[in-house]
């Protein structure tokens, strides 16, 4: 196909990715080691693998991996990743001379990616909850870790005054998870971000051990517990959630909060079916992720997603009947939940002669995006555009 006709070809928005960890990356092949080693490998073990991935790690290196990871991104179709960052610290916990080092690596690697960031700095305290008293971060958990919630929000408030100045950089906020962080903490993380109008996400109800261990320390599920600390709403993400019960649905559905499914990752490390139908249902506003990195397609989550709708409902009557345009429905749901307005705001220019979606009509395209289509469709990168401030 000439150039002139690849500058002709339909334009479509480019995904939001809510959801990743940069520097996971440099698990893939590695960490499927342990399969190969153990009949009980799951979600559990393969975190000690992570662990262990982060160890090396310093500004540098987290730049070099975030480049590589955020380049791949930009060819494959995303726009703006979502930075679920909480690799705040030295290995020995120690606090870098500049407290916000590895955020601010993350960041100058999607600018020169091309690519938006919203910074998601993710509040991290222990090791979990165990006999009536909280864990010790162990060895690889050091660096994540805050002594209290106010030390965490200061770090937040000196990010959020250095991004004010850097074009195509947001800020957030994150507590990783309700095993990492007391509920103590969720307030005052969930005041802070209404205060600031900042968007606001948190790991929830990703593995049935989660569950169990949140009942055991609050008598509640995850969900219960953040709606209880008036985490939820409509600036917030709640990440997974595959584990829910009808309430847990319900208090989503109510509150307006977006979840976000991350399907290959939560394939690869076995965490279970995302309840996609039953989101649909309830009206429950879905956004996709990359997560581990392991794969870094938005196509290949979007095909995912619909994918997995249909077999929950042994029919083709998923996500993608009900929205007629799947791909657009997600990259709105990912802009809302980074905060950026109603519409990512970039736009990725379609080869219709790829093989994947040669002869499609072009008005059977938003159908093809969810079933058929994969990156080599784009014909021209994603345009810059102007950097998006958060809606207020």
């Amino acid at each position: 196909m000439s150039d002139s006709a690849h500058l002709s070809g339909p334009l479509i928005p480019a995904m939001a990715n809510v959801h990743s960890h940069a520097f996971q990356r440099d698990m893939r092949g590695a960490a499927e080691r342990i399969s190969a080693r153990s009949a009980s490998d799951d979600f559990w073990s393969w975190r000690q693998a992570m662990f262990a991935a982060v160890a090396a790690l310093d500004p540098e290196q987290m730049h070099t991996v975030a480049l590589a990871t955020y380049t791949e991104m930009a060819a494959a179709g995303y726009g703006t990743v979502g930075e679920f960052h909480y690799v705040h610290h030295q290995p020995d916990g120690r606090p870098y001379e500049d407290p916000n080092a590895m955020a601010k690596a993350l960041a100058q690697a999607a600018l020169e990616a091309g690519l938006q960031i919203v910074l998601l700095p993710a509040a991290y305290h222990r090791g979990g909850f165990s006999d009536g008293a909280d864990l010790a971060p162990g060895p690889g958990q050091l660096r994540f870790c805050d002594p209290d919630v106010e030390v965490f929000l200061e770090r937040v408030d000196q990010l959020r005054a250095w991004a004010d100045s850097q074009a195509g950089v947001q800020v957030g906020i994150a507590a990783h998870s309700v095993r990492a962080v007391p509920a103590s903490w969720l307030a005052p993380i969930a005041q802070y971000a209404q205060a600031h109008s900042l968007v606001a996400h948190v790991h929830a109800q990703e593995q049935p051990r989660e569950l169990a261990e949140c009942r055991a320390e609050h008598g509640c599920t995850p969900i219960e517990l953040l709606e209880r600390s008036g985490f939820l709403g409509p600036r917030t993400t709640v990440v997974h959630a595959i584990h829910v019960s009808d309430a847990d649905v319900n208090r989503l559905a109510r509150s307006r909060t977006i979840v976000a499914a991350c399907p290959t990752t939560e394939a690869n490390l076995g965490d279970g079916f995302f309840p996609a139908i039953r989101y649909r249902d309830a009206g429950v506003r879905i956004a996709i992720g990359s997560d581990s990195n392991v794969r870094i397609d938005p196509f290949e989550e979007t095909r995912e997603l619909e994918t997995l709708a249909r077999r929950l409902s042994v029919s083709r009557n998923g996500l993608l009947a009900a929205s007629g345009d799947l791909w657009g429905e997600l990259a709105a749901n990912g802009a809302a939940s980074l905060g950026l307005g109603a519409a990512p705001g970039r736009e990725l220019r379609i080869d219709m002669s790829h093989p994947s979606i040669r002869g499609i009509a072009e008005a059977d395209l938003p159908y093809a995006l969810a079933t058929c289509a994969q990156p080599g469709i784009i014909a021209t990168p994603s345009p810059a555009g102007g950097p998006h401030r958060h809606e207020h």
